[in-house]
């Protein structure tokens, strides 16, 4: 599972912070790493060097083998939260997704 993470302007892309975060998410989605070929992760603040509510964005696209691409969203108050939320919702549709698969 190749992991690849985007920054904006706004957001310090340095080796710390990706590391941080690959290693997250590949913990994270340990279950379904033989399934995702590759994530990227986009970091994004909506309010630039303002300060706000809920304004870091974490997008976070999976490409799964065999299968269409999955694009999660979430926006929270910091670069971690914003990261770990994604995770788990990531999470949850894989989870559903092969839920499916077993049924059909």
């Amino acid at each position: 599972m190749i992991i690849q993470i985007n920054t904006d302007k706004t957001i310090s892309g340095n080796q710390r912070h990706q590391d941080y975060f690959t290693t997250l998410i590949t913990e994270g989605l340990k279950k379904y790493s033989d399934h995702i070929s590759r994530i990227e992760v986009h970091l994004s603040d909506e309010n630039g060097n303002k300060e706000g509510f809920n304004d870091i964005r974490c997008l976070i696209e999976a490409r799964l083998e065999k299968r269409q691409s999955i694009t999660i969203t979430n926006q929270a108050d910091s670069i971690e939260l914003a990261v770990s939320g994604a995770i788990n919702k990531l999470k949850v549709s894989l989870e559903k997704m092969h839920e499916r698969s077993k049924t059909h």
